[in-house]
């Protein structure tokens, strides 16, 4: 729970609300950010699995991989700062499409966009929010819910954030993952993570154009469940530079149940009618939403 105000913790720009920890500054200058080739980025809406997917990537790489914290972290120093770091780079970000520094389109760099149902991803923001010092505080569930349909939390819309990737769901560089079901497997996304992790980490993989044997990979497996990740973040000490979450710089607030459909636990049967009503709604154009499974 924060003592500063929300003005102190939240600014916007253009039109989508960031922590004070990201700045103007860096984020009006993220466009100057010179991205390389082989860099490879991990993007999600906050909350939907991007500590998961990093511990997963890096452990892939039997050569030097620097994990950074989010490109839209930190002040104006942080683009020389990148800037400084060998290659190979895997740079998290929460950013939506529109937002993302220019040059890494150009370069068509590597990019896995995970995502979740939205919620459980309301429900682990509640929470987030209840917990972070660097984010306002909210009193119940039913005001957070409110805010989180209107997109006025951090990071914006979850829908318009989903959409602004999906619009690139045929880019070649470009690969979806998804925690649910679906229906059917669609192109280049894969699913789900929670049933099917080996084949997962297998494709993952393959789209990094990494060879790795069967035994690796059941390895990784074996350390990459999240209670594994869990106890592996709380021996460590909170440190800055350890997150990949644009939000906090506290690891023990990154991991808190992991379980899919948490949701029903939070939701009353009229909130969960209203946020159905607003994803259709959204979601009317999506293609990807047809094959999205919510109920569990």
């Amino acid at each position: 729970m924060s003592n500063l105000s929300e003005a102190e913790l939240i600014h916007k720009f253009k039109g989508i609300s960031f922590t004070t920890r990201s700045s103007p500054e860096l984020l009006n200058s993220l466009d100057t950010f010179d991205a390389r080739e082989d860099d490879v980025l991990l993007v999600s809406y906050p909350k939907s699995g991007t500590h998961w997917l990093a511990g997963v990537i890096t452990k892939l790489y039997n050569t030097p991989v620097t994990l950074t914290t989010p490109i839209e972290l930190g002040d104006m120093s942080k683009l020389e700062e990148l800037n400084q770091l060998s290659s190979k780079r895997i740079i998290p970000t929460h950013l939506d499409y529109n937002m993302l520094p220019q040059h890494f389109k150009n370069k068509k760099c590597k990019m896995i966009y995970i995502s979740r149902n939205p919620k459980d991803t309301a429900v682990s923001m509640y929470h987030y929010y209840r917990e972070n010092p660097n984010l306002p505080t909210v009193d119940t569930w039913t005001a957070f819910l409110d805010l989180f349909l209107e997109g006025d939390v951090v990071c914006g819309s979850w829908f318009d954030h989903f959409l602004s990737w999906e619009e690139h769901k045929n880019d070649k560089n470009i690969l979806f993952l998804f925690y649910e079901d679906m229906k059917k497997k669609y192109k280049n996304f894969i699913l789900p993570v929670s049933q099917n992790l080996s084949k997962i980490v297998k494709e993952i993989s393959i789209f990094l154009g990494i060879s790795i044997s069967d035994e690796d990979i059941q390895d990784i497996c074996k350390k990459s469940s999240f209670s594994e990740m869990k106890k592996d973040t709380e021996k460590e000490n909170s440190d800055p530079s350890h997150t990949v979450c644009a939000l906090t710089s506290n690891r023990n607030l990154i991991f808190r149940k992991g379980t899919v459909g948490d949701w029903k636990n939070h939701f009353t049967p009229k909130q969960n009618l209203r946020f159905d009503e607003v994803f259709s709604e959204k979601m009317k154009l999506s293609k990807m939403a047809k094959y999205l499974t919510y109920e569990f």
